[in-house]
This record gives structure tokens, sequence and C-alpha cells, in this order.
């Protein structure tokens, strides 16, 4: 029999830049997700101005590139973007947002996310100001 588990938390707050969450995620959900064989974990992120990802989770520099990566493909600048009610990185943010996608499904296997060896979950903020993020995480599955 299938088995849903739902829960909505906070995280850290942050500036722009790339942050690895995967411990911080799996805390609130830690006791539920020790309880499925196998299943569906879902991620989202409850905002339009910052993402998700799936990358490295070992070398802190990827972070730093990735961020700069994202910041050359989608520039702020006055006069760049119709859209700028809250200031020159707001419709920026937006288009990072939705290159990087704001959830993420990773199976559960044995009580545990089937992450790969490297890798973690990353929160991808893109406002330059420090912004509170807000995360609900569905599991779905058999439990042992």
């Amino acid at each position: 029999m299938s088995h849903w588990f739902q829960r909505t938390f906070k995280l850290k707050s942050h500036k722009r830049g790339c942050y690895l969450i995967t411990e911080e995620i799996l805390a609130p959900i830690q006791e539920e997700l020790r309880k499925y064989e196998v299943g569906m974990c879902n991620i989202f992120l409850h905002h339009t101005s910052a993402g998700l990802a799936l990358c490295e989770n070992y070398d802190p520099t990827v972070q730093k590139d990735m961020e700069n990566v994202f910041c050359k493909l989608v520039p702020e600048g006055k006069g760049l973007y119709q859209h700028d009610m809250e200031g020159p990185d707001d419709m920026p943010a937006h288009v990072k947002s939705v290159l990087s996608g704001a959830s993420l499904n990773v199976p559960v296997t044995k009580g545990a996310l089937g992450l790969g060896t490297w890798q973690g979950i990353w929160l991808m903020e893109y406002r330059t100001a420090v912004h509170t993020r807000e995360v609900t995480v569905t599991l779905q599955g058999v439990q042992k």
C-alpha cells in the first residue's frame, strides 16, 4: 500500500549564491524517510526568484562557479528588462529560477534519498539581498 507524508518548512536565509542544503532538507523529514522501503521524494520551493538543483556536494568552488555562470547567462542591469519592480536583480532572478527549476524529484531507497555519491541538493538564491525561502517536501511510496 502506498503511503504519503508531507512537511513544509523554512530554510536558512541566504543572499545570492549556491548553497548545499541536503542536510537541511533531510533533518525535518529523517524520521519519516526511514519508514520508506521505496518511493519518491519531491522537494518544492515556494518562490519565483530562487531555484533548486542537484549538483556537486564536495567541492564548494563548484557553487561559486555555478553562481558566476548564471550571472553571465542572465546579466543584471538598468534598462535590460521591463519588469524591475523590486530592483535590477528582480527579473534576472525570475529567469534564473525558470532555468534551474523550483522542484526536484529524488528516489527513495531503503529509508534514504537515492542520491549519487557526489550529488547534493542545492538552493540557488538569485536575489542580492538576504531572503528566507520555504519548501514543501512530499514523500510517497511503500513503507517497510
